[in-house]
């Protein structure tokens, strides 16, 4: 009998030459647009760490050239001075003259004899009067007030020691002016022949005494009170603001006029 070949097993291959082998779809990228891919971040980071190899190169390489010197100028960059702050000087310097406020700079004392009078009358007919004689000791106080003084009055100029300031003072005035009641007296009340004048001693006293008063004002103005208080608080300001350092030159303003600051009236004024 012949006899018959045994089969052979032939087992598929797990893997066969000629196929291809199967393939997986893509990531999409798109889905995450905030994850950079892996190349592209080691290409950032390899930048990232050469620049800071490459100033830190440049500043050991200054550092070793220049020592000291690039160290200093380091530190005047970042301990630079300052702008200084600016400061309104005319304004500083009118507070500062101000805060004195009234400036007495002339004082006038006189003593004055003033005598007043009054009548009776019965129509036409002078029945009696009654005349006062008072002695006035009045005060009469000239001066500047300085709260007068705005910042248009003081000018600031250049020159070649520094800043210097003009300061042009308010017109002198009377500031004060007063009857003395402790050392003033009446000298002399009489009511005439049987006491037929009117019984009129206070009303008399203040006429006198208002009289008075104006007519010691009138004798200090003309003995150029005022021109006597303006030159004496120009020089004062000027030593006061020298004497803070600042150099200064106050001008003084003339006075307007000079006189009494009231009278009485013609039914009161006494007869002399």
């Amino acid at each position: 009998m012949p006899r018959l070949k045994p089969k052979r097993r032939t087992s598929q291959p797990q893997h066969s030459p000629h196929r291809e082998p199967e393939r997986y779809p893509a990531p999409d990228r798109r889905s995450n647009p905030l994850k950079l891919p892996g190349k592209l971040m080691r290409n950032l980071s390899l930048l990232t760490m050469g620049g800071g190899i490459a100033l830190a190169s440049l500043f050991g390489i200054g550092l070793l050239r220049t020592g000291e010197t690039f160290v200093t100028d380091i530190k005047e960059i970042f301990n630079a001075p300052q702008p200084e702050p600016e400061v309104d000087v005319r304004s500083i310097v009118v507070q500062q003259v101000r805060d004195i406020s009234e400036l007495s700079t002339a004082v006038f004392n006189m003593e004055a004899v003033v005598p007043s009078r009054r009548e009776r009358t019965l129509g036409n007919l002078t029945v009696g009067s009654t005349t006062l004689l008072y002695i006035a000791y009045g005060e009469v106080r000239a001066g500047i007030d300085l709260s007068e003084l705005s910042p248009s009055d003081v000018t600031q100029n250049l020159t070649p020691q520094g800043n210097q300031l003009t300061i042009t003072l308010p017109p002198a005035q009377i500031l004060d002016q007063k009857i003395d009641i402790n050392r003033s007296s009446v000298y002399d009340y009489d009511r005439g022949f049987l006491n037929l004048g009117p019984d009129s001693a206070i009303e008399l006293q203040s006429v006198a005494s208002q009289a008075a008063l104006n007519k010691i004002v009138i004798a200090a103005c003309q003995q150029g009170i005022l021109d006597q208080a303006s030159e004496t608080a120009r020089l004062v300001v000027s030593q006061l603001m020298t004497t803070a350092g600042q150099s200064v030159i106050v001008k003084a303003t003339p006075a307007k006029g000079c006189g009494p600051a009231s009278s009485p009236s013609p039914a009161n004024s006494p007869k002399q």
